[in-house]
């Protein structure tokens, strides 16, 4: 009861808002993956012409969203009153005060049936934007066809829709009744896309942006790594282009964007090895592109960290396994897995491939190993989810520096003492 009321005073301020200042332009991010990484490109493109507030953490939750959109600092204890008495003060300032933003760019998230379709009641974005529908919390929808309806019911309460046409198949159709609706991507039936004219598997991508605005395309360099990552860039570019952007504002914003943490981010490894961190977390469709991407790197050696992935419920066996089957003994040198799905599932099917590959509980320890058996200019992907399997301090085992132990993942020192628990349980 607590949580509602108070939830329903953060909506209530959120619509006065966008009332109040009815020039504001919302644009909100959902899928079943790449949503922080797409924001932030959204983000780093719109700001080459707008003024743009967005949280560049994951605040995507009932609660935190509206604080997020309103630019309020979430309180410290959810469960202080006097805590979200302040929280609701700055809100009615803010409400009061002159708009300080043209856009506000909003991340939400799901993690069981009905809350993204609840982001609609409060609100009405400008534009909506989807990256993916793919296996996500299947504990609680059980079905990738739940799993759609719940993430493209912001397409129809929106005033505009943005598609990934290179992951949202055509069955997924039926659950989208906007007609203002148009595709992005990397394949050319999107009808806003990149043309790559030149590829560097570990520089990013130069060609040319394609938006029906425009005649012709717009040259542009996305420095990004796995076309998977490209495509959040190119609804980036879609989102300025809708909005009115030129292409040359376009292709400088596009310049702009870079790696968000734990998410494609090279690092450099120690015996001038190149390290791709991807420990912010996984899923299938997620832990199959970062995979394909590590195929790419012409590299004397591959190793893949593959850690389990969460929150899968019963197709838990089957998405490991699939993943495991698509380890290629010719591509890897090692697979390391950390966690018991990967073990129990991954492992053996990476297995029965031919590949080489170790289990362990502790992402510690498979840190050490790779440490052990790196050879000099290899490349390591490490790609797992968050709870239990940390891989960001199996990348911190390799690092080159010390000093890039900043750019990893949860180095809080509340996420540090929560590791310490997990670890400590280990021995």
């Amino acid at each position: 009861m607590f949580k509602m009321i108070i939830r329903a005073r953060l909506e209530h301020y959120v619509k006065k808002y966008f009332k109040r200042h009815p020039e504001v332009k919302l644009v909100a991010v959902t899928g079943s993956v790449g949503k922080t990484g797409t924001k932030i490109a959204i983000g780093t493109v719109l700001s080459e012409k707008y003024k743009v507030r967005l949280h560049e953490g994951n605040y995507n939750s009932d609660l935190s969203s509206p604080v997020s959109m309103l630019g309020v600092a979430f309180p410290e204890d959810i469960r202080n009153l006097k805590h979200w008495g302040a929280v609701f003060k700055a809100m009615r300032q803010r409400i009061k005060a002159p708009t300080d933003v043209d856009i506000i760019i909003q991340e939400v998230g799901t993690d069981r049936v009905g809350q993204v379709p609840h982001f609609g009641k409060y609100t009405r974005p400008d534009i909506a934007v989807v990256t993916a529908v793919s296996a996500e919390h299947m504990e609680y929808f059980g079905t990738l066809d739940a799993v759609a309806a719940e993430e493209l019911s912001v397409a129809n309460y929106s005033k505009k829709a943005l598609i990934n046409r290179d992951n949202i198949a055509g069955e997924y159709a039926k659950f989208i009744t906007n007609p203002n609706l148009r595709t992005y991507g990397t394949s050319e039936g999107a009808e806003y896309r990149f043309e790559t004219a030149d590829t560097v598997a570990n520089d990013g991508y130069n060609g040319q942006f394609i938006a029906p605005e425009w005649e012709l395309g717009a040259p542009a360099t996305i420095n990004l790594l796995g076309e998977h990552s490209m495509r959040g860039a190119v609804a980036a570019g879609a989102v300025g282009a809708t909005l009115g952007m030129t292409g040359d504002e376009i292709a400088r914003g596009l310049a702009k964007i870079a790696a968000v943490s734990g998410r494609m981010n090279v690092l450099r490894g120690v015996e001038n090895t190149t390290l791709i961190d991807d420990t912010y977390n996984s899923s299938p469709l997620a832990a199959k592109s970062a995979l394909q991407t590590l195929y790419q790197f012409g590299a004397p050696q591959r190793i893949a960290v593959l850690g389990s992935m969460n929150e899968l419920g019963e197709m838990s066996a089957q998405a490991h396994t699939e993943l495991g089957e698509l380890c290629d003994p010719v591509e890897l040198a090692h697979v390391v897995t950390v966690g018991a799905e990967a073990e129990k599932y991954l492992a053996p099917a990476a297995r029965a491939r031919g590949c080489h590959v170790v289990s362990f509980r502790s992402p510690i320890d498979a840190g050490a190993y790779v440490h052990k058996m790196l050879e000099p200019g290899a490349v390591v992907l490490f790609k797992g989810s968050q709870g239990g399997i940390f891989l960001e301090e199996a990348v911190k085992v390799v690092l080159h520096s010390t000093d890039d132990q900043e750019k990893l993942v949860r180095q809080s020192t509340d996420w540090m003492a929560k590791k310490q628990v997990f670890f400590d349980s280990l021995s």
